[in-house]
């Protein structure tokens, strides 16, 4: 038997011979403050934090918004002690919130994320949408404008944090991405966004623009090379366990630490199979992963590696608060992928473009949706209604051939399938 989340539910899976995809920790872990601490002391590609810096100089360090748990509560404040010991005082350090396009947080909300530094260390939320907030730093060499957080370009030195994991189009999340689209305007988030299209002429999204891929990705190679415009001097990522502790902390160069992060998150989060499956059932996880169908899209664009081309997925996503956005749905008034496409490149929306993601899935493999969605919503997306998983199961079924090959996915919302080859 196989316990899958569903929201704040339990629900069994009893399927007998079906392959159960998890997560790979190794067993033991150090204490996270050794190993913050231990690659503080060892970066990767340039000179230990404390040497970096010098006394009287400010510094802005960037962190993820409460969206993305990282760690940041345990690391801050070492991160910091590293800086006082430096002889950089507390006045002369600030806290960004890397939000993208993403809401402000609450007090609660920066308690959480700064831990013993909340009421110490000045905190500030980026907006994207303040021009007064943004400074430009010019078009990389692929014509892209690059505006960041004015009071981060400010700063003599910068620090970004943040945490990796798969990301299902720019390949891997961390390092660059604190940057941009964490600290960028609106329009710069878009334009890299923007990236994973090929050209008109061709049509189509660029095939290396996918989860796991940082060689030949087009987004990640946009997204990085507007980082580099900031230039940074140090960066900390965090890899987590499923259960959000430290499996590793990478620190040093933009480019070295986060390329050594990923490779371990590659080793947790990528799981080999020796053929596809017909039938894959998948739990994004729970909540909060399934909070909204925006976060559960991952769950879903990650499950449909594990099938055989036109194979049945069954998601669980109680998706309690809706869509996610306001804007999301709205694109489904598209149900020609070609129209769709062609709507998204006159009006890019990185909701669109969940959108689109979450139709094309559906077009190409038979998707059962357990939700809070009702049955009319649930077809407008492509995918069809089950009532829960005993339903879902009995429709997936009766178009599929006796016994098949079948696996389960209990946290879908961090485990890539792969075919060896």
């Amino acid at each position: 038997m196989v316990k899958l989340k569903y929201g704040l539910d339990t629900c069994a899976c009893t399927i007998t011979n079906a392959t159960v995809l998890c997560p790979v920790c190794s067993p033991g872990l150090p204490p996270a403050e050794n190993l913050i601490q231990a690659a503080l002391a060892r970066p990767l590609g340039t000179l230990p934090l404390n040497e970096i810096v010098r006394r009287g100089e400010t510094v802005a360090i960037i962190t993820s918004d409460i969206t993305r748990y990282t760690g940041s509560e345990i690391y801050l404040p070492l991160v910091v002690a590293e800086l006082n010991a430096a002889g950089i005082k507390d006045d002369d350090i600030l806290i960004v919130i890397a939000l993208g396009i993403h809401r402000q947080q609450t007090a609660a909300e920066h308690r959480k994320i700064l831990g013993p530094l909340f009421g110490r260390i000045t905190v500030i939320d980026h907006d994207c949408d303040d021009p007064a907030q943004l400074v430009d730093l010019g078009v990389t060499a692929d014509g892209l404008s690059v505006q960041i957080n004015r009071q981060v370009v400010a700063a003599d030195r910068i620090i970004v944090t943040g945490t990796v994991g798969l990301h299902y189009f720019a390949g891997f999340g961390g390092g660059r991405k604190a940057l941009v689209p964490g600290v960028a305007s609106r329009a710069t988030c878009m334009a890299t966004h923007y990236a994973i299209f090929n050209p008109p002429e061709i049509g189509g999204k660029q095939p290396g623009a996918k989860t796991g891929q940082l060689d030949g990705n087009p987004v990640h190679a946009v997204i990085l090379a507007a980082a580099r415009r900031v230039q940074p001097d140090f960066i900390l990522n965090t890899v987590l366990t499923p259960d959000k502790q430290l499996a590793g902390v990478f620190c040093g160069e933009l480019e070295a630490a986060h390329l050594a992060a990923c490779q371990l998150a590659r080793e947790i989060y990528t799981v080999a199979l020796e053929e596809p499956a017909e039938l894959a059932i998948v739990s994004c996880g729970g909540h909060p992963k399934d909070i909204n169908f925006i976060q559960s899209h991952k769950a879903l664009d990650y499950g449909v590696n594990a099938l055989r081309p036109g194979g049945t997925l069954i998601l669980l996503a109680a998706c309690p608060d809706g869509f996610g956005n306001a804007t999301f749905f709205d694109w489904f008034r598209y149900q020609d992928l070609q129209e769709f496409e062609t709507a998204l490149r006159a009006n890019y929306e990185i909701n669109g473009q969940t959108a689109h993601a979450t139709l094309d899935k559906a077009r190409r493999f038979r998707v059962i949706l357990i939700s809070h969605f009702n049955a009319e919503q649930t077809a407008r997306m492509g995918m069809e209604k089950a009532a829960d998983l005993d339903a879902a199961l009995q429709m997936a079924y009766d178009q599929l051939p006796p016994s098949p090959r079948t696996v389960i996915i209990p946290d879908g919302g961090t485990i890539l399938p792969i075919m060896k080859t």
